[in-house]
């Protein structure tokens, strides 16, 4: 065997060691918000860690259905158990945030990326900057907009301030850059209204970046915790991740309950990945190949 056919074995070897100690750290957190949701107490507080329930239970799951209860939608409804509707409410805010936000994005970024216009570069150098801007810093301001707008302890509350991402806007300006002009101009030429051109010739040639954003934009609205905890308050409007707090006791905490929270908040980000995964991995791809 040569010495390269050697090292390439060695390197082989190393890599795929290395994936699967990569692959255990990511997984390791599930598997133990999954076995503990069917954990006692006394074994998820317990000194020694229980790699395994010795003793299965359907308490937290219980607890998480059955300890409070909302309208199913709206204020008057049919009662159903408070994660349900948390859950509802969850979903609907990172769907909606998602679509709304890869619309104007992907318009943004056309606009900046192949038209010209007087200010676009001020423009563009204005949302770069605004990424590198902290929420915390804007937050007062947002507060005041949102309340003055009667949206205070409302859905629309979290999710209109993430549709005019910066980063969504940056990363459809970085797909658009991509269209050759000659596309557009043919499209004019054959009669293409502007939205015909949009819909038809760009939307198509960026689907991959689309669906990136797609998936960046449902695990931030998702995650985005900070924002839902000041601007939702009432039981009915609570994200999945709020509810479960507020049903925590002040002195102490039940891990059995959170775990089994977090194992039911995981289900639509799993689902929302590996519809999407083929986008989000070809855009990620092609955004490496542009740098």
């Amino acid at each position: 065997m040569s010495k390269d056919n050697g090292s390439s074995v060695v390197y082989k070897i190393f890599s795929f060691v290395v994936l699967i100690v990569l692959a255990f750290l990511f997984i390791f957190p599930l598997y133990w918000i999954i076995t503990g949701m069917f954990k006692p107490p006394a074994a998820i507080n317990s000194p020694t860690p229980q790699w395994w329930p010795h003793e299965f239970t359907m308490r937290n799951i219980t607890e998480l259905f059955s300890r409070r209860t909302a309208p199913l939608f709206g204020e008057i409804a049919l009662r159903v158990p408070g994660a349900i509707r948390w859950m509802v409410n969850t979903v609907f805010m990172a769907v909606m945030a998602m679509i709304l936000t890869c619309i104007t994005a992907a318009m943004a970024g056309y606009a900046l990326a192949k038209k010209r216009f007087i200010g676009r570069t001020l423009l563009f150098s204005l949302i770069v900057a605004a990424m590198a801007l902290p929420k915390q810093v804007i937050l007062v301001p947002l507060v005041r907009e949102i309340s003055a707008l009667g949206l205070y302890d409302n859905i629309w509350a979290v999710i209109l301030p993430t549709v005019g991402w910066p980063f969504g806007v940056f990363l459809m300006k970085q797909f658009s850059e991509g269209i050759p002009g000659e596309m557009i101009e043919a499209a004019r030429i054959d009669g293409a209204s502007e939205l015909g051109t949009f819909t038809n010739v760009v939307v198509p040639m960026i689907k991959p970046g689309i669906g990136a954003l797609a998936i960046f934009t449902f695990i931030n609205s998702w995650n985005d915790y900070f924002l839902q905890l000041i601007m939702l308050t009432s039981n009915s409007n609570l994200t999945i991740s709020l509810g479960i707090a507020t049903m925590q006791a002040e002195n102490s905490t039940d891990f059995g309950l959170i775990m089994a929270g977090a194992a039911l908040a995981a289900v639509p980000i799993i689902i929302v990945f590996l519809l999407f995964q083929k986008y989000f991995t070809k855009g990620i791809t092609m955004g490496a190949v542009k740098g």
